[in-house]
């Protein structure tokens, strides 16, 4: 105590000096001020759109991207896939009340939040978050930290040993996602605090994981016998189902982000669909003349990418500046997820970098182009500012950079330890029945 109290004085020396020395008139406006001004009151309009949106976004990985995933690989693997998806959300559930949420959203330092609020410290059923109860709030934001490293475990379909994927997981989501969260959403974060536009997660959710995914797929190498051997989905209707389930619950993802049921949620909704229809439309043309059929893989894929890209400019961009980034997105992820693949010869299962990755990037870099003052309180290049590509373009740097290397020290420190990779015969035979002792009959 004698310690404390040492270390406390002048510290208290200081502030009572400052008080002194301030005006009587001065102190007197302050608590004028601070009078006048309203606490904030719980709204229950905002609070029921929050609660609907919480839902909407738990239901993209569970079991929207569980199918979407899912069906996309080879039959023996299907029952391994779904299970990493409810895994995965169920691990960082719990994490994300012991660690994350008060890393990525109490005030701590520019790069990385406090610790008050392990374990949910002083959270009661009163707490509120603007007008919203703090539980909602950190219940919308926990189902983001769930659907991150979920994305990411399409990147190694079909060859991460189970118990690797779970300890992977719990380390990245507390020193990769939480971090980085926090500089783009949280009190004092730098990004923000530079300027960066993320309204939704293109740079928090997708560039991040699609960049650790492309990180994984490198670090863990190719499947046997790729690319020569049929990897083909096993059931592409389980893949539009959950693509279906993905569209739908993006509005919460999106339009929830306002955190209220005010015309800045509308429009997110609103560009949003325009986005996905505009994508899944380009990708598919770009396919049909590339390839002489529109595949259902493709249109899919397509309504993800336009999705994924309107993310970060879903609160600040207008329906024209929507259409634009659909287009764009749909024929870039395509040529990600088809020739620069091929290209460069890595092998990214499930297409977590293609999509995500790449649609993350051109979202974020087209928010700088289309974001307009009216709708986000931001102007963009269209409008004169043109200083904001700049400025996104260097958030998306951050971001590669911070979750690239961090993801390759852990997957490597991963492998030392513990290994990554099932034995070759597993991965011939299949997951399901070596991991966890089940198959589809």
């Amino acid at each position: 105590m004698n310690r404390l109290f040492l270390l406390a004085a002048p510290m208290m020396a200081v502030a009572l000096g400052l008080v002194a020395g301030m005006p009587t008139d001065a102190l007197a406006q302050d608590a004028a001020a601070a009078a006048a001004t309203p606490a904030p009151t719980l709204s229950p309009g905002d609070t029921a759109w929050m609660l609907m949106s919480t839902v909407l976004v738990l239901f993209m990985t569970i079991p929207g991207l569980a199918l979407f995933y899912g069906g996309m690989v080879r039959k023996m693997n299907v029952l391994a896939t779904v299970m990493q998806s409810f895994a995965i959300c169920c691990l960082v559930s719990i994490l994300w009340i012991v660690a994350g949420y008060s890393i990525a959203f109490t005030e701590g330092t520019p790069y990385f939040g406090g610790l008050s609020k392990m374990l949910l410290n002083g959270l009661t059923k009163d707490s509120l978050s603007g007008v919203i109860p703090e539980t909602v709030f950190i219940t919308f934001q926990m189902t983001f930290a769930i659907i991150t490293p979920a994305l990411i475990a399409g990147a190694f379909a079909d060859r991460m040993k189970f118990s690797s994927l779970l300890v992977f997981t719990a380390i990245w989501s507390l020193a990769v996602y939480a971090p980085i969260t926090h500089w783009v959403w949280g009190p004092g974060g730098y990004l923000m605090g530079d300027g960066v536009l993320d309204y939704a997660g293109g740079t928090v959710v997708h560039i991040n994981a699609g960049v650790a995914g492309l990180v994984a797929a490198l670090v863990l190498g190719k499947r046997k016998g790729y690319p020569k051997e049929n990897f083909a989905p096993h059931n592409l209707v389980l893949s539009l189902v959950g693509a279906a389930m993905l569209w739908v619950g993006w509005f919460g993802f999106n339009a929830g982000s306002a955190a209220a049921a005010d015309g800045r949620a509308g429009m997110a909704m609103l560009v949003t669909q325009i986005a996905a229809a505009s994508a899944a439309m380009s990708w598919m043309f770009a396919e049909w003349v590339i390839k002489g059929k529109p595949s259902i893989l493709g249109i899919i894929s397509g309504a993800v990418g336009g999705l994924v890209a309107i993310t970060p400019a879903s609160g600040f961009v207008g329906p024209m500046g929507a259409l634009v980034i659909g287009v764009v997105a749909g024929v870039v992820c395509y040529w990600g997820a088809t020739g620069l693949k091929r290209t460069l010869g890595y092998d990214d299962s499930l297409d977590a970098f293609g999509v995500h990755g790449i649609g993350g990037i051109v979202g974020a870099v087209l928010t700088g182009v289309f974001a307009q003052e009216a709708i986000g309180g931001t102007a963009g290049l269209l409008e004169g500012n043109a200083a904001q590509v700049v400025t996104q373009l260097y958030g998306i740097g951050a971001t590669v950079l911070y979750s690239g290397v961090a993801t390759f020290i852990l997957l490597k420190v991963i492998d030392v330890v513990m290994g990554l990779r099932v034995d070759e015969d597993v991965e011939r035979d299949g997951l399901d029945l070596a991991l966890h002792g089940e198959s589809i009959h």
